[in-house]
């Protein structure tokens, strides 16, 4: 879309006053100008200034065809704070609202339709988390540099025309600081760690019956392609009181205690409206990623190749921010998330680092005996959302929550106040009289920021095993491989050790937090933990030079020496790359970049392998069939279960799947009060056999021959003729895609599903959310769902968007621009600042 179109459509919107949103009260609060006034015409013609003044050294700035700065400095300090002032000039908006929804503060802008949202992540206190992250890292090399770049994104703010958001709803940012960029490492850790599963499971195994649960959620679905498989070669790092080995751990001494305590009370103080509640703020539904890796033996260039796609939530602008850097120390390109001055996964000159979600269990959920003290007061009492308890019993003794008054700004409505409470273990969350107190790995000062700045100035395989040891969260499968071939894999965060009566123990669990149980030993919520009661480094799953390996979030070994986790992906695409590189290495053929960019785009459906032959062999059994399902059953048993956007079996399988699904489980979970997403997965579903009980009031083979009605039913009613009708990306929206949809990119049809290498699901809006194929020091590629710049009215706003659709990549070369033309100038002032190195 050209920045002519761009401008009509904007000029329609104003005149039919869609602009005034539903952020309409701003004004009201904050001393800016009213919405849709004259300024939102500036927004049309933001430039980068050419020269800029930049306290910490000189330093350029070259955008290449696609909107990525490649940025050269005398210093790191000079660079960062250029980062600052690009990443702000380009993505000012996204930076702005990902840490007011870290601090609790949307409703500042948004009313009262964000409430609740704020007061979650109020409760949680991610800024005493980031706060005391910070005290750790600005005494780091880091530190410095973090400093640097919030200068560069305020100079930003200071000097620049604000992007189009801004302008629509009348507001300026406040300033950026340190903290806030240690809350988007919170941020992305929550995102790929923070979720709830015991709750759920309690409130499953509460509502439908313990052997229901063992059923639906099996700690271990029965499939043989973990990450670390027979089949891995490689060395491992000695531990205590073993010696190094190259072949793979089969021995498991965890103790796998699953049992419920009871609360102290005898009754639960955790219930289905505070599951439901804080289900909505866990990790968005299947959110994973691919990576691989192939040493120098299998290419054509004799050097090793990392393939990366991680699998998050799909937006406009896009999560990601792709950026090159020069200094004197370092070479770096690769992606980032805005707010971040360092690349998160990429490549410099010696070797590639990406990360995959382990799916470890890294949050754990205590009840307590609660009662209200003697001394409250009634003002405490009528906090919103409190429970009337200021006290819980803890080893012995009765305990006050230790607590602040928190107060939610609300746009056109009541401010409120929250009451933040914490226990030993940290926060605790409340909702219609229901608390649970909560631990995550994230609640205390983590070293990732400086494991992630020392990536980008590895020399490597050594230099990156030391920095992999300050990576404390979120859990990630590191994949990593340099341009001596060496390669590298390595579940990186700490794993905590749970103990009930001196016994290690599964997570998946509510502990008994009166009693102590599950206790984390050396953790410290808010302040800087030890870690001594955590899986010791060499003992966490690894391999080094392996020579092909593998992830897309299935289990990472069958039997581990520690307690890992249960929430993890369905095999299909481990299992699919797996065989495709497996394929190509027994052929004896070399793979290149093509070939590892061609199975980034594979969109072949493992599930269709399981449920086609059964819903074929139902129909043919089948008393009468209409010539409306012959044909659909005809062209399924001719597809070649790709999920191609221009399929029309893809479309019957797809709708197909959804309606059995629904069959299967809604009467029962509907009765429950548990909607889909307490369905269990398609891998569960798929292993049920003919006699399951799930199948009571009619046969397996009679549902699925029903559902295939209803599905075409569905098609005919909806006018789809292709998968794509219907897989579409209309789930990649703005923020404020309601009120203003010209802001998100044009609705296009996709290929890929949930359990396609090509990932996309429409249902939840994950997927791809960023491609990359690299060479350690040679030929690198890479692709964004969208655009480099969140600016409206930049050419680069969506230029990225197709290709990214069609499977292509562009090239990651560090040279910038071809002609040599600098955009902008950071011009050094005669006081210099920190961070010169």
């Amino acid at each position: 879309m050209n920045e002519t179109t761009r401008r009509g459509l904007l000029a329609g919107a104003l005149a039919a006053g869609v602009g005034g949103l539903s952020l309409h009260s701003v004004s009201d609060l904050l001393e800016t100008v009213a919405p849709l006034s004259g300024r939102a015409w500036d927004a049309a013609d933001r430039e980068l200034s050419d020269t800029i003044a930049n306290p910490h050294g000189e330093a350029t700035v070259r955008y290449d065809e696609y909107g990525v700065p490649t940025i050269e400095a005398e210093s790191d300090g000079a660079a960062s704070f250029a980062v600052g002032y690009v990443q702000a000039f380009d993505r000012l908006f996204q930076l702005d609202l990902q840490r007011r929804v870290m601090r609790g503060q949307v409703s500042e802008l948004a009313g009262e339709a964000t409430v609740s949202d704020d007061r979650f992540y109020t409760m949680m206190d991610f800024v005493g988390a980031a706060e005391a992250t910070w005290d750790l890292v600005r005494e780091t090399p880091a530190g410095p540099l973090i400093e640097a770049y919030a200068a560069g994104v305020n100079a930003a703010i200071d000097g620049e025309q604000f992007p189009l958001e801004f302008e629509l709803l009348g507001y300026e940012p406040r300033e950026w600081t340190p903290v806030d960029t240690i809350l988007m490492e919170k941020q992305i850790s929550w995102d790929l760690t923070g979720n709830f599963t015991e709750l759920r499971h309690e409130v499953i195994a509460d509502q439908l019956g313990e052997d229901a649960l063992e059923e639906l959620y099996p700690e271990r679905l029965d499939h043989d392609v973990p990450i670390l498989h027979d089949g891995i070669d490689g060395e491992r790092l000695e531990a205590a009181g073993r010696e190094a080995t190259t072949e793979p751990e089969t021995d498991s001494d965890i103790a796998a205690s699953t049992g419920r305590p009871s609360s102290a009370t005898g009754e639960h103080t955790v219930g289905h409206e505070l599951t439901r509640w804080l289900s909505g703020f866990e990790s968005p539904t299947g959110v994973g990623s691919n990576s691989w890796v192939v040493s120098g033996e299998h290419t054509e260039s004799e050097s090793p190749v990392v393939a990366y796609d991680p699998h998050l939530t799909l937006m406009t602008p896009p999560l990601w921010y792709e950026q090159h850097v020069e200094t004197p120390n370092t070479s770096v390109r690769g992606a980032t998330f805005p707010g971040v001055p360092f690349v998160i996964a990429g490549a410099n000159e010696t070797g590639v680092w990406s990360f995959t979600n382990v799916g470890a269990d890294v949050l754990d959920c205590y009840e307590y005996e609660l009662r209200e003290s003697e001394t409250a007061s009634d003002e405490q009492n009528d906090l919103e959302a409190a429970t009337d308890a200021d006290e819980y019993y803890y080893n012995g003794e009765w305990r006050e929550f230790d607590t602040e008054t928190h107060e939610i700004v609300v746009s056109g409505g009541d401010n409120r106040t929250v009451q933040l409470k914490k226990t030993v273990h940290g926060p605790v969350l409340e909702r219609e009289g229901q608390t649970v107190g909560v631990a995550w790995t994230g609640h205390t000062a983590t070293r990732t920021t400086e494991a992630i700045y020392e990536f980008e100035r590895s020399e490597g395989i050594e230099d990156i095993l030391e920095s992999t040891r300050k990576f404390d969260l979120p859990t990630q499968n590191l994949v990593y491989a340099d341009a001596d071939g060496r390669t590298l894999y390595y579940a990186t965060g700490k794993l905590p050790i749970r103990r009930i009566d001196g016994e290690p123990v599964s997570g998946n669990q509510i502990f008994d937090g009166s009693a102590g149980e599950g206790e984390w030993d050396g953790f410290t919520p808010f302040g800087d933990s030890s870690w001594e009661g955590f899986v010791p480094f060499e003992e966490k799953p690894h391999v080094i030079d392996a020579d092909v390996l593998a992830t897309a979030n299935q289990r990472v070994v069958d039997d581990p020496d520690h307690y890992i986790g249960v929430d993890y992906a369905m095999p299909y695409r481990g299992a699919r790359i797996e065989d495709q590189l497996a394929e190509r290495i027994d052929s004896g053929e070399s793979t290149d970049l093509q070939f590892h960019r061609d199975l980034q785009a594979d969109v072949v459906d493992g599930r269709a392998e399981q449920f086609v032959p059964v819903l074929l062999e139902a129909i043919a059994d089948h008393e009468t069939i209409s010539d409306r399902l012959t044909d659909a059953a005809d062209s399924l048993e001719e597809w070649d279960t790709r999920m191609a956007r221009d399929s029309y079996p893809a479309l019957v399988f797809a709708r197909w799947l959804a309606h059995y699904r629904r069959a299967v489980f809604e009467p029962t979970f509907s009765d429950h009060d548990l909607d889909e997403s307490y369905y269990p997965n398609d891998w569960v579903l798929a292993n049920f056999s003919a006699d399951s009980d799930w199948f009571d009031d009619r046969t397996r083979a009679e549902t699925m021959v029903a559902a295939l009605q209803d599905s075409l039913e569905e098609i005919d009613a909806e006018g789809w003729e292709t998968y794509g009708d219907w897989n579409s990306t209309r789930p990649l929206e703005h923020p404020f895609s309601v009120e203003a949809p010209f802001l998100d990119y044009e609705e296009r049809p996709a290929d890929g599903s949930v359990a396609t290498v090509k990932n996309y699901r429409v249902d939840s809006g994950v997927g791809a959310s960023w491609r990359m194929v690299v060479e350690p020091g040679g030929e690198a590629t890479a692709i964004l769902p969208g655009g480099n710049s969140g600016d409206y009215f930049s050419a680069h706003y969506d230029d990225q968007f197709q290709p990214w659709l069609d499977g292509e990549q562009k090239s990651m070369a560090r040279d910038g621009r071809t002609d040599g033309a600098v955009d902008a100038m950071f011009e050094a002032t005669s006081e210099r600042g920190d961070g010169e190195s």
